[in-house]
């Protein structure tokens, strides 16, 4: 017998992660040592367990990219793999930048999560290929707009709240999380986007995402 993984599972539905838990537990090399259901869950079992691998829900409470972020910090050896029906090029990259490994969608079927985890847990990094594909994407046009943004001189006459959002953005954030960081309604938000988005050249919040991993970081 192989290599056996330590495995935790935290996902707030119920019903979803007696799913998952008992796909994993008719493996014979994997052992779960802890279920949770919110972002303090997952810290904790990450800490107390030290497991190889910690499956997160992207939309627990507490929020899965945020208790990815915390686990990578305090416990830089677990793996990390996001599970999620959300596939938004910016919650994939929000993940991965803040530590997941991987990234499963929760429609694939039985054989096919424990295949993705068993690679993850084994060193390798795993997103689907259609996501893969379109994060490829994203990557040619962030050079090109990467390119635009050093030529572009509005880009550099955001207002300092209009900057705090679109380094926000960067980060995967929703209006409400945004707001809920600066201490602004979601309304208040909104009403920066437009102005942002023309200043940037861009037409989205994805778009104004992906600005960020090249310029956001040079800009004074």
């Amino acid at each position: 017998m192989g290599r056996t993984f330590e495995l935790c599972v935290v996902d707030d539905h119920p019903i979803v992660r007696r799913g998952i838990v008992e796909t994993f537990a008719e493996q014979p090399d994997f052992i779960i040592v802890a279920e949770g259901a919110s972002a303090d869950d997952a810290v904790r079992a990450a800490e107390t367990q030290k497991p190889d691998l910690i499956l997160l829900d992207v939309t627990m409470p507490g929020g899965g990219v945020e208790a990815a972020a915390r686990i990578r910090q305090s416990c830089p050896n677990v793996r990390i793999a996001m599970l999620s029906i959300r596939e938004d090029l910016a919650t994939v990259r929000a993940a991965l930048r803040a530590g997941a490994r991987g990234f499963i969608s929760k429609g694939v079927e039985g054989p096919e999560l424990v295949a993705c985890a068993r690679k993850i847990a084994a060193g390798e990094e795993y997103v689907s290929p259609d996501l893969a594909a379109r994060l490829l994407g994203i990557d040619a046009a962030s050079e090109q707009g990467s390119q635009a943004f050093n030529e572009a001189p509005s880009q550099r006459s955001l207002t300092p709240r209009e900057d705090q959002i679109f380094r926000l953005l960067g980060e995967g954030l929703s209006n409400a999380d945004i707001g809920q960081r600066l201490g602004l309604t979601e309304n208040t938000v909104k009403h920066y986007l437009t102005p942002l988005f023309h200043k940037l050249g861009v037409r989205n919040r994805t778009e104004a995402a992906v600005l960020t991993r090249g310029g956001a970081g040079s800009r004074n």
